[in-house]
């Protein structure tokens, strides 16, 4: 089990995340809510080690893991899509994929992860990293890479940006996918229709938990309330 307790983060001088506490347990989906400004991606950050709370605790299994950067987590099974993809030059899609050959996985396991995210094999596999790849391509290829990964943990720091509207159905297969393997995972998302394809939700706001349950409860409640709040990212 994955858990943040009383976390907060303060950037010069300002809170951003105020108390926030997750607990995000094996084989479900969850996605994290809200607004743009909402403080999500900073809690993604949190979770896969790139940033330091000011206060509070992340904890995997009961153990501390506060202190752990990208690369000791990583090796504790979570992983992570970011937002804005790597942009490696240079080396083959392959061994992007396989982390340089240090992956040991099939020829048709990179066949299916590179068609599940609407990359054909043929085309991509070998395909060299660089300048002439598209936003699209690359946040393909970014959400390929976790497949192969099989972490316990899978971070998805808004999917959906920088897709065409097949992204939706790319989202409900990935979620599909991720769930018949294990992984738990955890999306990052301002669009309440793609939140309402987890199990669970937590509607961040303003850097405050403001509602977690049932996505489609939190995502009416979202609806409902998101248009007409008066909250911005820093408020008291």
């Amino acid at each position: 089990m994955l858990c943040l307790r009383n976390i907060e983060y303060e950037k010069n001088g300002r809170k951003i995340l105020h108390g926030v506490n997750m607990t995000f347990r094996e084989g479900m989906s969850y996605s994290i809510l809200g607004p743009n400004g909402a403080g999500k991606s900073t809690i993604a950050r949190i979770l896969m080690g790139e940033l330091k709370p000011t206060a509070g605790e992340v904890l995997l299994d009961g153990r501390d893991i506060t202190g752990l950067g990208v690369t000791e987590r990583a090796r504790l099974g979570i992983s992570m899509a970011w937002q804005e993809p790597a942009r490696y030059e240079g080396i083959r899609l392959r061994e992007y994929l396989t982390l340089g050959g240090k992956l040991k996985v099939e020829e048709d396991e990179i066949r299916e992860a590179l068609e599940l995210v609407g990359l054909p094999h043929e085309l991509y596999a070998g395909r060299l990293i660089d300048k002439t790849l598209s936003g699209g391509e690359r946040k393909r290829i970014e959400l390929a890479s976790p497949l192969l990964l099989r972490p316990r943990y899978v971070i998805l720091d808004e999917p959906d940006s920088g897709l065409d509207i097949t992204a939706g159905e790319l989202i409900e297969e990935l979620l599909g996918r991720f769930k018949r393997a294990g992984t738990t995972v955890i999306l990052i998302t301002h669009h309440e229709e793609i939140a309402g394809k987890t199990d669970f939700a937590y509607f961040v706001c303003a850097g405050r938990l403001v509602k977690k349950g049932f996505s489609r409860e939190v995502v009416e409640y979202y609806r409902k309330t998101c248009g007409r709040c008066l909250f911005v990212e820093g408020s008291p």
